[in-house]
Parts: structure tokens; C-alpha cells; sequence
């Protein structure tokens, strides 16, 4: 019964506490509604003013913008008023310009129609005074005719005549001035830049001879070298191909041979033997052939030396090797490699002191001879047999011309193949530098004599100053002193054309009148 009656108290009493919750619950509600009204009021209010103060803002900053740009606007306007007003003036006054140039122009378009009629005026009348002076002059050639006895042409003629050969003995008075300066000027150039080179460039030949001496310690080992019945000098003499000369002369042999290579690999193998000690055949075989290759490497290094000295790089093996072997070739007693070394040197200095390639000018030098030291399987003369091999191994056209060109076996091209042809001339002549046969120098003069007195008018001729000068004297009633000018050209040019010479050939024309008379 308890329970029973427990239990609806305990519903009774639950529903009055979800009744007093839901009560409570629904003020607090209603309160947290009114109070979220309120906050959602007041939040709308502040935005609302703040809404406010930003257009406020927004307004003033656009108002602020607008006065600005106006301002700029109004800035640019007065700005393209005024240029207008300034370009209206500039045309205002080209205006009046235009319009004073065009009365000007009126004005001198009057004046030259002024001009024009007075001019016509004029012509008219100088045709008519020419006429007038047409008919006196016909009229008075007509009076000198009848004077003269001449007719027109006659006397055109003869005046004429007159005045060619006034002309040409001006024109020959002329050619004589120009030709003396130019000489004298190009003399004193040329012997300036040619000086300087041979300063420069000077090289000490020495007159190669065609025998070797060599020293030995005694006269015992002269007979260690002629060895038993001979054999030794024998077996020496077909190796090398020299003539061993053993003699009287004291602690000396002297080798024999026209070769200068053969020469010397007979003079350093016959030393190493006497230094050994050890001369048999066998033996000189070996040392011969040990000799000649241990030179062939010097001619290599004698060439590459001589390219060094000279500042030229870049030549082909095969070049290298001919240049060395030059050491051991002479031309005329003087040194082949010697030569062509200062042939090099002055055709460098010459071609840079005339602005040309001196490189190129140095190439050309050092290899003008380098046909004289060939096999002898070549066939024709030195200067086209070393431009084929300038050719083959790639050389400068400039430079194979100038080798085929230095003795006129071909035309010259260029101003260096000129350059090469003078600094060998300059090498070869110099004093001392060559030796000549007396016989071929003799005849030599005895040409250049001969060829001088070949032309009409020669009495005499004297070739001087071993070749470099041949005086002709004339016979004055045939030759005046105008073709003495012309007679002393017509010579050299001669000379140069039937004769080979190193340099150059000084021809002097002598007219010489002498008158005699005696007092008695």
C-alpha cells in the first residue's frame, strides 16, 4: 500500500518539477531573447553610424579626387590655350613672311623679264658686230695673204710647225727636270731604307773553299789512317766520297770534295776514328754512317734555328729540313743558308719600312734558293724548281711567286716578289760577299761595252767600276744634247734586256765640243 500510494507521489511530484523547470526554462528564454534583440540593435545601430562615417569619408575622398582632377584639367586646358594662341601668332607671322617673299619674287620676276629683254637686245646685237667682225677679219687675211705670198693653210701649218717643236723641246726640258728630282728623290729614299737595312741586317760571309784540314796529334797516325797497303784510305774515300790528301804538311790531313755536306760528314767521321783509335774498314763504315745521320738531325735543327732567328713559324717539315741543308751549299764562294738569312733580313725590314707584310716578304727570302739544294731528279732552273716545292707544301701564292719571280724566269705579281729580287741583289753584290771566274767578268764587260757602242752616234765606250758603269762618249754633230737624254735611256734599256747583272748598270752619256786654233 505504501508503494502503491508512493509511486504517484513520485509522479505527481516529478511533473511538478518538469512544470516548475519548463517555467523557469521559458523566462530565461523570453530574457535571453530580449537581451539578443538588444545586442542585435545596438549592432545595428553602430553599423548603421559607422555606415555613416564611411560614406562620409568616401564622399569627402571622392569630392577631394574630383577638385584635383578638375584642377589638372583646367591646368591643361590654359595650357593648350596659351599653345594655340602661340602656334596662332607662328602663323600670323609666316603668313606675313609668305606674303612679303611672294612680292619679292613678284618684283624679281619683273626684273628678270627686264633682264631677259635687254639680254636678247644685246645677243642681237653682238650678232650682228661678230658678222661685221667676220667680214674684216676675211678681208684682212685676204690683205696678209696678198702680203705674205702665203695662203691660210701655209701659214697654219707653219705655225703649226712652230709650235710642236716649241712644244717638244719644253716637253723634253720637262721630262729632264721630272726624271732628275724623281731620281734624285727616289735615290735618296731607296738609299735610306736599303742603309738602314744593311745595317740591320748585317751577316758575315765567309768564302767557302772546297777543302777541310784536320789537325792530328803525330805523324804515326797518318799512317793508322792509310792502314795496311792502303785499305783504310781506300774503304774511307768510297764511303764518303771525298779525297783524302795525306801529305808532307805537319800534323795535318786534308779532306777534298766539292760537296760542302759530304766534306763535312768526312772531317767530324775521320775525327771521331782518331779519337777511338779503332780504323779498319768495318769500323769506318760505322762511324761514317752514324756521322751522316747524326748530321741529317742537325740539319733539321740547323734549319728550325735559322726560322727561329728570323721569327717565321709554322713551315712544313720538308722546308725545314731543304733550309738546313743550305748550311752545307754555296753559290759564287758565298754561304747558301748565310745568304738567304740576310736576304730574309732585309726584305723584312724593307717590306715593313714600305708597309708591306714583312712575314710574307721573309718567307719568300729565306726560301728564293732553296731549288739549289734539291736532288738532282729536278729539271729546270733553281727559281721555278723552288716554287713547285713552295707550291707542294702549301706555301703563299705571294711567296711561290716571289721564289719563281727573283731571277725574271716569270712575271712579278706583287711588290714583295720585288722586295725578294732586291734584298738578293743587295746580298749578292755587296763587297765580298761573292767571287766572280776573271773570265766571265771580263767578258762580261766586254758586253756590256759592245751593246753600249752598237748605237749610231758612239765613239767611244769605257765600262768602269767593274761593270757597275759604262761611260759613252759621242760625236756631237750627230747626237745634240736632247738625244743625249734620250741615247742614254735607250742603252740602259738595252743592257737590261740582253744582259744578266747583280745590281745596277750606271750609263753616262759624254757630248764633249771642243774647238782648237793656234796663235802663230
Amino acid at each position: 500500500m505504501e508503494l502503491i500510494i508512493l509511486i504517484p507521489l513520485i509522479v505527481i511530484f516529478s511533473l511538478a518539477l518538469f512544470f516548475i523547470g519548463w517555467t523557469l526554462n521559458s523566462q530565461v528564454g523570453k530574457k535571453s531573447i530580449i537581451a539578443a534583440e538588444r545586442e542585435a540593435k545596438r549592432i545595428i545601430e553602430d553599423a548603421e553610424r559607422e555606415a555613416k562615417n564611411i560614406k562620409r569619408e568616401k564622399l569627402l575622398e571622392v569630392k577631394d579626387e574630383w577638385f584635383k582632377k578638375k584642377q589638372t584639367f583646367e591646368q591643361e586646358v590654359n595650357t593648350k590655350k596659351s599653345n594655340l594662341q602661340n602656334y596662332e601668332r607662328q602663323l600670323k607671322i609666316r603668313e606675313e613672311t609668305i606674303d612679303k617673299k611672294a612680292e619679292l619674287l613678284e618684283k624679281k620676276e619683273k626684273q628678270i623679264s627686264e633682264l631677259e629683254k635687254q639680254l636678247n637686245d644685246r645677243i642681237s646685237e653682238v650678232e650682228q658686230k661678230s658678222k661685221q667682225l667676220d667680214k674684216i677679219l676675211e678681208e684682212q687675211y685676204l690683205k696678209l695673204e696678198k702680203i705674205a705670198g702665203l695662203t691660210r693653210d701655209e701659214a697654219k701649218k707653219m705655225l703649226m710647225d712652230s709650235l710642236i717643236n716649241e712644244a717638244k723641246s719644253e716637253a723634253a726640258h720637262m721630262i729632264k727636270e721630272i726624271r732628275d728630282k724623281a731620281k734624285a728623290e727616289s735615290k735618296k729614299e731607296a738609299q735610306k731604307i736599303i742603309v738602314q737595312a744593311i745595317q740591320r741586317a748585317a751577316v758575315d760571309h765567309t768564302v767557302e773553299s772546297t777543302v777541310s784540314v784536320i789537325q792530328i796529334q803525330n805523324e804515326e797516325i797518318k799512317g793508322r789512317i792509310i792502314g795496311k797497303e792502303g785499305r783504310n784510305i781506300r774503304a774511307f774515300e768510297a764511303v764518303t766520297g771525298v779525297d783524302v790528301i795525306v801529305d808532307d804538311t805537319p800534323d795535318a790531313v786534308i779532306l777534298s770534295a766539292f760537296d760542302p755536306f759530304r766534306r763535312e760528314v768526312a772531317k767530324v767521321a775521320l775525327e771521331k776514328l782518331i779519337a777511338d783509335g779503332r780504323i779498319h774498314p768495318a769500323r769506318i763504315e760505322e762511324v761514317v754512317e752514324k756521322t751522316r745521320q747524326e748530321l741529317e738531325e742537325q740539319i733539321i735543327q740547323d734549319g728550325e734555328n735559322a726560322l727561329i732567328d728570323l721569327g717565321i713559324h709554322g713551315m712544313h717539315p720538308e722546308l725545314v729540313k731543304l733550309i738546313g741543308r743550305m748550311k752545307y751549299r754555296s753559290s759564287y764562294g758565298q754561304n747558301l743558308l748565310q745568304h738567304s738569312k740576310e736576304v730574309a733580313m732585309l726584305g723584312g725590314i724593307m717590306a715593313a719600312e714600305l708597309g708591306l707584310d714583312p712575314l710574307l716578304a721573309k718567307r719568300g727570302c729565306i726560301l728564293h734558293d732553296i731549288g739549289k739544294v734539291v736532288d738532282r731528279d729536278f729539271e729546270g732552273p733553281h727559281a721555278l724548281v723552288g716554287a713547285e716545292l713552295a707550291k707542294k707544301y702549301n706555301e703563299h701564292p705571294i711567296v711561290v711567286n716571289a721564289i719563281a719571280s727573283h731571277h725574271e724566269d716569270v712575271e712579278l705579281e706583287h711588290p714583295i716578289a720585288a722586295i725578294v729580287q732586291a734584298a738578293d741583289a743587295i746580298s749578292g753584290v755587296r763587297p765580298g760577299a761573292r767571287r766572280e771566274p776573271l773570265e766571265s767578268y771580263v767578258k762580261r764587260l766586254e758586253k756590256l761595252e759592245s751593246i753600249a757602242k752598237s748605237f749610231e752616234g758612239v765613239a767611244k765606250t769605257y765600262a768602269i767600276q767593274a761593270g757597275r758603269e759604262v761611260r759613252v762618249v759621242v760625236e756631237y754633230e750627230k747626237i745634240d744634247d736632247m738625244s743625249a737624254e734620250r741615247l742614254a735611256h735607250e742603252i740602259a734599256a738595252k743592257i737590261q734586256e740582253e744582259m744578266e747583272f747583280p745590281g745596277q748598270i750606271k750609263v753616262v752619256v759624254i757630248r764633249e765640243v771642243r774647238k782648237i786654233a793656234f796663235a802663230k
